[in-house]
């Protein structure tokens, strides 16, 4: 009687070792990623569709599986680019889909089917510029999100005799409008008036008496 007790346990724990052993296997098996092959066609990851190209900014220009025509192009200030096979193509005042387009319709007559993605790596031709009593005053680059603050900082700040107070920034809106928004540079720094220290827009113009 306990030998037969003996041997019947042994064979549950058996039995639940094998079946634990087949389990962990096939789960193995089943989270196993599949080996990637040459010919897996990567993913197209475009600039966002409602940016519109400008002079200076620079593309990356890719055509699926011709890495020989693919290229890194800046845009020239008559707004075109040069690329192989199809030569100069104009790139400013489109959007990164509509250039995409343009360009896969050149190459058809030289390559069978071309996917073109086209990227803005570098974004160049959105500016702000700053004048007035500012220690570097010029036109720079809004390649990301910039605040009145930032922009002073980045033209190295006021200069002595500045009006910090009477700051303001000229913007001209989308529909012909202008306006003039003030900016209390004393105040800003002490944390009050926040509302002021706007994010800025391509064109903007921050004007220090």
């Amino acid at each position: 009687m306990k030998f037969s007790m003996h041997a019947s346990l042994l064979a549950v724990v058996f039995g639940f070792a094998l079946s634990s052993t087949a389990q962990s296997t096939e789960s193995e098996q089943t989270v196993a990623p599949a080996p990637a092959t040459e010919q897996q066609k990567p993913a197209a990851v475009a600039h966002a569709d409602d940016y519109i190209i400008g002079s200076e900014d620079v593309l990356a220009v890719n055509i699926w599986k011709e890495p020989e025509i693919s290229r890194t192009v800046p845009v020239r200030p008559d707004g075109k680019i040069t690329l192989p096979l199809i030569g100069d193509i104009q790139a400013g005042g489109l959007t990164p889909r509509k250039l995409q387009d343009n360009i896969a319709t050149g190459l058809r007559s030289y390559v069978s089917s071309p996917e073109v993605t086209v990227i803005v790596q570098e974004v160049k031709s959105l500016k702000f510029n700053i004048v007035g009593e500012i220690a570097k005053p010029g036109s720079y680059p809004l390649s990301q999100a910039a605040t009145v603050l930032d922009a002073i900082a980045v033209g190295g700040g006021l200069r002595d005799f500045a009006k910090s107070s009477r700051i303001y920034v000229l913007r001209n809106n989308a529909d012909g409008s202008h306006e003039k928004l003030p900016f209390d540079y004393k105040q800003v720094i002490k944390g009050k008036k926040l509302a002021e220290n706007i994010e800025l827009r391509a064109g903007d113009t921050i004007v220090v008496p």
